[in-house]
């Protein structure tokens, strides 16, 4: 995959998508509320560092269904990097099961649930919701977090709205 970092790893899922050939990206993030307070306590819980994690779900589908919460790396408050034999294993296996990652997901521990020019630069799933949770607010405290998703597609960023449904729900592709 051209421009992808040296950690991010290259599947068979990730080479049948040909360019041109990308579904139409909806504007919408449809997630569980198990998927979502998960999401959440993660975020509050590596506070104040920046959390970070994937669910993933069946390949060319939009359904993230599988939570895979991952260490951040770089143990940092203002930056996240997956640790690249964790990732590694992590594409491997959805490889397996016919997943892909549907949510990519980290947390802003002082500044707004917006993608930063390093999360835009680093973004390289196309078909993926970047999902964003500021916990700038509260910290690991009680109370609310900014919780916003982007479709990030060469470069270019484009807000979509979340919708939480009852955990029983099962949202259509």
């Amino acid at each position: 995959m051209a421009g992808a970092r040296p950690s991010t790893p290259t599947t068979s899922w990730a080479r049948r998508v040909r360019p041109g050939s990308l579904p139409t990206l909806g504007r919408v993030l449809t997630l569980d509320r198990g998927t979502y307070d998960a999401i959440v306590a993660h975020a509050k819980r590596d506070h104040p560092d920046e959390a970070c994690g994937v669910v993933a779900g069946p390949a060319g589908g939009d359904r993230p269904d599988r939570f895979v919460e991952m260490v951040n790396a770089a143990g940092s408050p203002t930056f996240y990097e997956f640790d690249s034999t964790d990732l590694l294993n992590l594409y491997k296996e959805m490889d397996d099961r016919d997943e892909e990652p549907v949510v990519i997901y980290h947390s802003h521990t002082a500044t707004e649930a917006y993608p930063s020019r390093t999360d835009i630069g680093l973004a390289m799933e196309p078909n993926a919701h970047y999902v964003l949770v500021s916990t700038r607010e509260h910290g690991n405290n009680e109370g609310p977090v900014e919780f916003r998703s982007y479709r990030i597609v060469d470069g270019v960023v484009t807000e979509e709205d979340v919708t939480v449904v009852d955990s029983n729900t099962t949202p259509t592709d």
